[in-house]
């Protein structure tokens, strides 16, 4: 009996095969397909015209991450906001501006800040009465933001995350049309990068914008 457990699971662990010879097949005896980037999204947009789902629905992407390093430690997870050279969505993320300067206050309105204005505004983010997207900051006004940096965690304005700084409309033009992707479960990022129905070098272009802000946080070592 123990030869003959022996040989079933050795016909169980046979490689893969590579391509299926006919239509109907049991998929987990056939290797899983690869294919490039512009081949993969044509197979969706044939699929999507064959099952007459909408073809306006979102292209998702999900990306493995080897977070570990030398020494047993790991990248810690992070999050980025990045600006993709085709918009695929009219929806606009609401974002607060930290300034107590007048001019500065008129130059966020003016940009399309939900929100504006100095320390009056920490109280009310604290008791959950304000509550936006994005929080920027200019330099000047983030000691009085102490006591927020608990309170907003990762969204708190620093500049790493280009969410602190004296240009107000960049920052606003980034935090208002940027799309927000974050490490998920230690080590996976799943994110939306278009429509179905956008040209392809369109989609692609977008695709690569992504690949290439994740690659940013990559340790020089």
């Amino acid at each position: 009996k123990k030869e003959e457990t022996k040989q079933k699971a050795a016909i169980w662990r046979r490689p893969l095969v590579d391509k299926p010879v006919d239509d109907v097949y049991l998929a987990w005896l056939y290797k899983r397909p690869s294919y490039g980037v512009e081949e993969a999204l044509g197979l969706l947009k044939k699929y999507q015209e064959l099952d007459f789902t909408s073809p306006k629905q979102y292209i998702y992407i999900n990306v493995s991450l080897d977070m570990a390093l030398q020494k047993k430690k790991k990248v810690d997870p992070f999050a980025s906001v990045v600006l993709l050279p085709y918009r695929f969505t009219d929806e606009v993320n609401k974002v607060l501006v930290f300034t107590e300067d007048e001019q500065e206050a008129e130059i966020a309105r003016e940009n399309g800040a939900a929100v504006v204005g100095g320390l009056e505004l920490v109280k009310w983010i604290l008791e959950d009465e304000i509550q936006v997207d994005f929080y920027v900051a200019v330099p000047a006004i983030m000691p009085k933001l102490i006591p927020l940096r608990n309170k907003l965690k990762r969204k708190y304005p620093s500049m790493r995350r280009n969410s602190l700084g004296s240009d107000i409309p960049k920052m606003l033009h980034l935090f208002r049309d940027g799309l927000e992707y974050t490490v998920e479960d230690e080590r996976l990022i799943k994110t939306r990068i278009a429509r179905l129905d956008m040209p392809t070098e369109q989609i692609i272009a977008n695709l690569k914008t992504v690949i290439q802000d994740i690659c940013t946080f990559k340790p020089s070592s």
